[in-house]
């Protein structure tokens, strides 16, 4: 299970999506997620669907990367759509015995609550995929540079989350070792039911903190050792510049926004 997370990690391949700006990923990533927020029929569910569909065709990223990558947080996605089936009440009945009670209102919420949070991880962990940490920086430090007129310190805030997307296969590696070892020494972390499990993985965690404020500790004193004082001053070795394909796609963005607004609105 460990192995399969592939969040936050990048995709070497070459495909025009790869060869996008940052700041068009960005801001389609931010559209795409706002818009399933308000999507409440089957029509914009499924629009959204073959945006994504197309989404990951260009990007020539094999489907079973990016499953596997969903397969990790099958648990948590499950969890959520069975409590929203059984919360939310509604008039027509579908399916009651003793406590349990489904209704049509509480079957529709669920059915779209799965879809929005699939969407969204997919969505989201795309522009991972295709953009490299570096990249990601850079397109944030661009698109809040206004900001720096207020004093807010962008650029480090975009390293923050540069370093933090770079930590993340780097931890989950980490507790793969750590799981292991601890297979070695007799744990069988697929025994038991779901309590049980838990409370083998507990303490799994000290180690993991352990060794995460370990590394962090000698990436500053690396950093440091390289003289590294903030972004004043500092040049890009390759400088963000719109293309043409980055206009095209924003074009497309704009009518992918205007299109899932209207339909909204009118359904």
């Amino acid at each position: 299970m460990v192995r399969d997370m592939t969040i936050g990690q990048f995709y070497n391949t070459d495909s025009i999506i790869h060869r996008l700006d940052p700041r068009v990923k960005i801001i389609f990533t931010l559209i795409y997620v706002t818009v399933l927020f308000f999507a409440r029929n089957p029509l914009l569910y499924f629009i959204a669907f073959l945006v994504l569909t197309g989404y990951i065709k260009l990007s020539h990223i094999p489907l079973k990367f990016i499953l596997k990558g969903l397969k990790a947080l099958g648990m948590i996605i499950l969890f959520t759509v069975v409590i929203n089936l059984f919360t939310v009440k509604g008039v027509r009945v579908l399916f009651e015995w003793h406590f349990i009670r489904i209704t049509e209102a509480g079957f529709v919420s669920a059915v779209y609550l799965g879809l929005r949070l699939v969407f969204m991880i997919i969505g989201s962990s795309m522009m991972t995929y295709t953009t490299t940490p570096n990249a990601l920086t850079d397109g944030l430090e661009k698109m809040l540079g206004w900001m720096k007129k207020l004093k807010v310190p962008v650029h480090e805030f975009a390293m923050i989350m540069s370093i933090a997307l770079r930590f993340v296969p780097v931890l989950v590696e980490e507790l793969d070792k750590i799981m292991k070892a601890q297979t070695a020494r007799g744990v069988d972390f697929k025994e038991g039911n779901l309590f049980i499990r838990l409370k083998k993985i507990m303490p799994i965690m000290i180690p993991l903190f352990v060794s995460a404020i370990r590394r962090s500790n000698e990436l500053a004193l690396a950093m440091d050792a390289r003289c590294y004082h903030g972004g004043e001053g500092r040049t890009k070795m390759k400088p963000l510049q719109y293309q043409r394909r980055d206009c095209i796609a924003y074009i497309f963005v704009i009518i992918y926004l205007a299109g899932m607004i209207v339909l909204a609105v009118k359904f």
